[in-house]
């Protein structure tokens, strides 16, 4: 019983294992797009560093490579983990192995004890001092038993050696393959805080140039315009006759919608005049200053139109609620919804991030009507003085 609790005890440590970690060619593949995505970085952060433009290429290529890095270093560390719990099972295993075979090495000694002091002649005294013939069948088949019990030990010593070799020979793979997975885990590791020094080496550039701040503003401007665009144009794919969200109408939530993370309002809808350039722009939504991995949640019941990556926005999202009212939300960690999905108010949807910019985590939220963008705050009662 022992024996088959090991076997299956090993066969579900290698189902684990095979459906933990992706096949040989996927993982070389897996890789191979990490070395091209690295190579793109370096590319374009050389090309911004030497042009003074393309900072949302360059930065694009330090998060494309980034997220690859992540998965990398996620991977490795749960197959250090696997290995390591392997490890345990394998000297667990083998310990128990090497008291059974003491057991019957002890049962062996015993045997050969017996049998030296029968002497020379073995069992011939004890089958020719029989009273009769009964007696004397009887005692053969004494001795046919004590025969097959002696070959069952030396069958049992044979097996029980075998298995602690492989048992320890598991333990020493097991151990080889921990320390293989927690070296590479380590530089999967290092090699992702190098792109993140990479993308605070474009902040460092881009406040130490008059030259890369302007042609960033225009890039984000370009990005604002795209992003504009793709909402405004979103109706019109919308399929016919569509349901549309359940719950009560967007429009009748104006002022009653709760805010899609637990924060304060940072930067406001509306004109920005920058200090230093004396630029206008426009801001089209809200930032909410909040902690890396903060829950970001629905504000109402909606359909997911967009989810994935947008230049300037990082991760993004887009919600349509119906009647041409859509919400957005950028520079997103992780995206937990799917295109098409249907989402209620209050749900989970992503976390808190800062892909797509510079200006470190937060939320960017906006409020639109078709194309035009409306202020959050006033969706989301919170009037101007309400952090």
């Amino acid at each position: 019983m022992r024996r088959c609790g090991r076997r299956a005890r090993c066969l579900a440590a290698a189902l684990i294992l095979c459906a933990a970690f992706p096949a040989g060619a996927d993982r070389s593949k897996d890789l191979e797009q990490l070395r091209a995505a690295i190579e793109e970085r370096r590319e374009r952060v050389a090309h911004y560093e030497s042009e003074e433009r393309g900072l949302l290429a360059a930065l694009d290529a330090i998060e494309h490579a980034a997220a690859l890095l992540e998965r990398e270093v996620t991977r490795t560390r749960r197959r250090a983990s696997l290995a390591r719990t392997e490890l345990a099972r394998a000297e667990s295993d083998a310990a128990e192995l090497a008291t059974r075979l003491t057991q019957t090495e002890r049962a062996m000694s015993r045997r050969a004890l017996a049998l030296y002091k029968v002497g020379e002649l073995g069992s011939m005294p004890v089958l020719f001092s029989a009273v009769d013939l009964r007696d004397f069948l009887s005692r053969i088949q004494m001795l046919r038993r004590l025969l097959v019990h002696d070959a069952d030990l030396l069958a049992r010593h044979r097996a029980e050696s075998l298995a602690l070799e492989a048992g320890r020979k598991r333990a020493l793979r097991a151990a080889a393959e921990t320390t293989a997975a927690e070296r590479e885990a380590a530089e999967r590791a290092a090699q992702l805080e190098a792109e993140w020094a990479s993308k605070r080496g474009l902040v460092a550039q881009l406040r130490g140039s008059r030259a890369r701040e302007r042609a960033a503003l225009a890039e984000y401007e370009t990005a604002a315009r795209a992003l504009e665009e793709t909402v405004a144009a979103l109706p019109a794919s919308l399929e016919r006759g569509s349901a549309r969200p359940r719950g009560p109408r967007f429009e009748s939530l104006r002022g009653r919608l709760e805010p899609p993370v637990t924060g304060i309002i940072a930067r406001d809808f509306g004109r920005v005049v920058d200090a230093r350039f004396l630029t206008e722009t426009f801001r089209k939504g809200v930032e909410f200053a909040v902690p890396l991995g903060s829950a970001v949640r629905a504000v109402a019941a909606g359909q997911v139109r967009f989810a994935g990556r947008f230049r300037g926005y990082g991760n993004l999202i887009i919600l349509d609620h119906g009647d041409e009212y859509f919400t957005v939300f950028a520079h997103l960690a992780r995206i937990e919804v799917a295109l098409g999905q249907s989402v209620a108010a209050g749900e989970e949807i992503g976390v808190v991030g800062e892909t797509g910019t510079l200006a470190g985590p937060h939320l960017y939220f906006e409020v639109r009507r078709g194309g035009t963008p409306l202020d959050p705050r006033e969706w989301l009662g919170m009037p101007r003085g309400k952090r």
